[in-house]
């Protein structure tokens, strides 16, 4: 499935961005780029919780948003949230509301997933280099740290520290004097001093700053001469002129100097604090900007997707390499769950492609916590799922393929939260019923299977003279009628003639 527009939405801690490209060959186009301050992450109370001003800044704002995206295919659009809605923990019932307004998914994104998407956008938007760069985002809530080569990130980190954490603790009321902002920059250097020996051990020949913190940095630096003749971006000399002015100066508000947003006032003496502690603990003497970020990291990812070079799909193949997953069980049971799917719905259709994605993914994955103990692997391989950082997986995506993993054997009470009518249980029959008729690891032929699905549940047709041959077999499917009917839904087990069968009794009454 191809398009022509597609659109990247960031929901980060201080600002929502919403970029739309036009894919052109292997490239995409910017043709439209909306911006607005919503300041998320000023919104968090002691406990955690986005506060009731926050969220109606942030339905305000995706409203708009959505109206720019009227008419945009569902598969054409990914909106991404970060720290803020990663911290909140009213997050859930935040993200229904803010679905409802902006009419497409919203992804909750770890902190590695967030640095890779942003390599990605400032990669691309750079001339191409064969030398290593260091990518790092100062942004509301976290910073990103990325050295990669070409537009493959290779090492990624991403720390609590960012613009509007720091006003908070730091820079209460906007005041700023000289001890505020030397603890301001001792806390980010300690954040940064556990990351330093891997990034200098791999190394770079260029850092790039990018998003809104490195933009306004570099603007100011270069409007008003602060940087040393001839050097343009972020210096080392000019940002600590930047830095004694405003300390000088007492608050961002009273700093009188050209390109200074007054919508990042707020921002401003955080993100200048992290990054004097960025530049001391990393040696850098120089940074150059890139306009590309998250967004337009979100829109390569998505074209990716659409030309089949989808991360998720190397991220599996990765996990299946580091938990010694048994490949060949792995195309037994995906074989035959597919054949079980492809029962219940139409596997090419548009609706059904994510759904054919997830079920392919958690057949690959649903082997690997084997790799921890084979007691409750089940168990083991959905924690690692939903705990380890899956590059191109949201935190959402994460959570589906642990239920899947975790629902593949064993009683479903612990599922019983989930809705009927979710496609979930659907992937669930398939994925229980070939890994439990593969359970032999063998490549025995199955006997001719028919499936199918009703409003009450699901049922299994199979040859009459099977389960006599293969009493193992027929009792575990006997208990998985159970396992079934204990939530409330129905599985019936039924035997059937084959057609040796009916070709047997058809000439034995003739």
């Amino acid at each position: 499935m191809s398009y022509e527009l597609i659109a990247g939405v960031d929901l980060g801690s201080n600002s929502f961005r919403v970029q739309v490209g036009r894919i052109v060959g292997d490239q995409i186009h910017t043709l439209d780029m909306l911006r607005e301050t919503v300041r998320l992450g000023s919104g968090l109370t002691r406990e955690k919780l986005l506060d009731h001003a926050s969220q109606q800044r942030a339905i305000e704002a995706l409203r708009r948003f959505g109206e720019r995206l009227r008419g945009f295919a569902p598969e054409a659009v990914r909106a991404v949230t970060t720290d803020a809605m990663r911290v909140a923990r009213n997050a859930p019932q935040v993200l229904l509301q803010a679905e409802a307004v902006l009419g497409f998914p919203i992804e909750i994104i770890g902190g590695r997933e967030e640095a890779r998407l942003i390599f990605i956008g400032a990669a691309n938007a750079l001339p191409a280099a064969t030398h290593r760069r260091l990518v790092v985002d100062v942004g509301g809530g976290s910073t990103e740290f990325i050295v990669g080569h070409d537009t493959e990130p290779l090492l990624m980190e991403s720390l609590f520290m960012g613009g509007i954490s720091y006003r908070q603790r730091f820079f209460p009321e906007g005041k700023v004097d000289k001890k505020r902002f030397y603890a301001a920059e001792v806390s980010a250097a300690r954040e940064i001093e556990a990351i330093v020996a891997d990034y200098q051990r791999l190394g770079w020949e260029e850092a790039v700053g990018s998003s809104g913190s490195a933009q306004e940095i570099t603007t100011i630096l270069e409007t008003n001469d602060l940087n040393p003749e001839g050097v343009s971006g972020i210096s080392r000399q000019g940002l600590a002129r930047l830095r004694q002015l405003l300390i000088r100066a007492g608050s961002a508000e009273a700093l009188n100097l050209q390109g200074m947003r007054s919508d990042r006032y707020m921002i401003l003496p955080g993100a200048i604090a992290i990054m004097s502690a960025v530049f001391s603990e990393l040696g850098i003497e120089c940074m150059t900007y890139s306009d590309g970020a998250l967004p337009l990291g979100v829109l390569y990812d998505l074209l990716g997707r659409f030309e089949q070079h989808d991360t998720r799909d190397a991220t599996v193949a990765q996990f299946m390499q580091r938990y010694q997953v048994d490949e060949t069980q792995v195309r037994r049971v995906e074989r035959t769950a597919l054949l079980l799917l492809g029962q219940l719905l139409k596997l090419d259709a548009p609706e059904h492609e994510n759904d054919v994605h997830f079920l392919r993914w958690a057949v690959s994955l649903h082997e690997i916590g084997v790799s921890v103990a084979h007691t409750e692997f089940h168990k083991h391989g959905a924690y690692i799922l939903g705990h380890a950082d899956m590059p191109g997986f949201s935190k959402r995506d994460q959570a589906r393929l642990a239920l899947l993993v975790l629902g593949q054997r064993g009683k479903l009470q612990k599922l019983a939260a989930m809705p009927a009518g979710d496609p979930n249980w659907r992937l669930l029959f398939c994925l229980r019923l070939a890994a439990l008729l593969h359970r032999a690891r063998d490549d025995c032929p199955l006997p001719e299977l028919s499936v199918r699905e009703s409003p009450v549940g699901f049922e299994l047709n199979l040859p009459i003279g099977w389960p006599a041959a293969n009493p193992m077999t027929a009792a575990a499917l006997s208990d998985e009628t159970l396992f079934w009917r204990r939530i409330g839904i129905k599985m019936k087990f039924r035997r059937v003639p084959d057609e040796k069968t009916v070709q047997l009794e058809l000439l034995q009454k003739s």
